[in-house]
């Protein structure tokens, strides 16, 4: 299993890799709001042994000793595992369904926080405020991404899904802007990739090929859950601002950025894979008339080599 570089990183430098917690912002019989930290899944996924926010809440709860099968933590919704901030669970099954099936008008305000790297020229800077509705697509890898028209019409199994972010800019400096948004739609790496396609990747998301990664994390954070309680029917808000430091870097700019951990390791790559091309020519002409690739000589046993020499 391949992981990533910006994971390896946080592996070896992050001081709670493994072993963050969350915030318990509210609880009562019905439901949860906690804030999540960046680094941790919500829940778990098939084939995965990570902690989660869903089993680091369970775990409190046995301790208290209310844990049982009819009022444990369950999904209502996700943030993904480098989002931190504001987030729910259901806590029985009657909640969870309440919750899920009324999610649109039950949340009264959804906002996140995000610092992205400034496009390559000014011409291609997003207004002050504004709609980005393209549609998503995923690739193999369950990772979103905006389509080009090209491909939806080249593309017969391309499958499409819509998808609406709101912006409004906080800040904007020369190399970074600070972005506050709310989602129409509530799509798998929706912000991320609707500012990617505008040329605005998130700084710290190795997914969108970001340049800087200046707090070894992704800057996205949900900042603000409001909502009426489905049950009771009070009108509810929660918010955990994000870092002063993400302001105080979009104001001061990062001209001469540090290559990010992804960038190192992909030059690291192609260097290696210049040098075997080489090391491999050069064997080809040592071993006599017809060069042999690595890739071929991986595939000769001894003795076949042995001819060939």
């Amino acid at each position: 299993m391949n992981v990533k570089a910006s994971t390896r990183y946080k592996r070896e430098h992050k001081a709670d890799y493994g072993k963050e917690r969350i915030g318990i912002l509210y609880e009562d019989e019905y439901l949860c709001v906690i804030n999540k930290p960046s680094g941790l899944l919500t829940c778990p996924y098939p084939g995965s042994r990570a902690r989660t926010a869903q089993d680091i809440l369970e775990q409190i709860m046995r301790n208290r000793g209310i844990l049982n099968s009819n009022h444990k933590p369950l999904v209502v919704h996700r943030l993904d595992r480098d989002t931190s901030g504001v987030m729910m669970f259901a806590f029985t099954e009657t909640a969870q369904k309440k919750i899920m099936d009324g999610w649109h008008k039950m949340v009264t305000e959804r906002l996140y926080r995000a610092v992205a790297e400034n496009p390559s020229s000014a011409d291609k800077a997003l207004s002050d405020s504004g709609l980005i509705d393209d549609e998503l697509s995923f690739n193999a890898h369950h990772v979103g991404f905006v389509p080009s028209e090209s491909m939806k019409k080249s593309s017969k199994n391309l499958k499409v899904v819509p998808a609406r972010t709101n912006f409004v800019v906080i800040e904007r400096g020369t190399t970074h802007t600070l972005f506050e948004l709310s989602l129409d739609t509530g799509k798998k790496n929706q912000i991320r990739a609707h500012l990617a396609s505008k040329g605005y990747p998130l700084c710290g998301d190795e997914n969108y090929r970001a340049h800087t990664d200046y707090f070894h994390r992704l800057c996205l954070h949900a900042r603000t859950l409001a909502f009426v309680h489905p049950f009771t029917g009070k009108e509810m808000s929660f918010q955990v601002p994000e870092p002063d430091e993400w302001l105080e870097y979009v104001k001061r700019g990062d001209p001469n950025p540090t290559p990010p951990v992804w960038a190192f390791e992909a030059e690291e790559i192609k260097i290696r894979k210049g040098r075997e091309k080489k090391e491999a020519g050069i064997e080809g002409v040592i071993l006599g008339k017809k060069r042999i690739s690595a890739k071929e000589k991986a595939h000769m046993n001894f003795i076949e080599l042995g001819k060939k020499r």
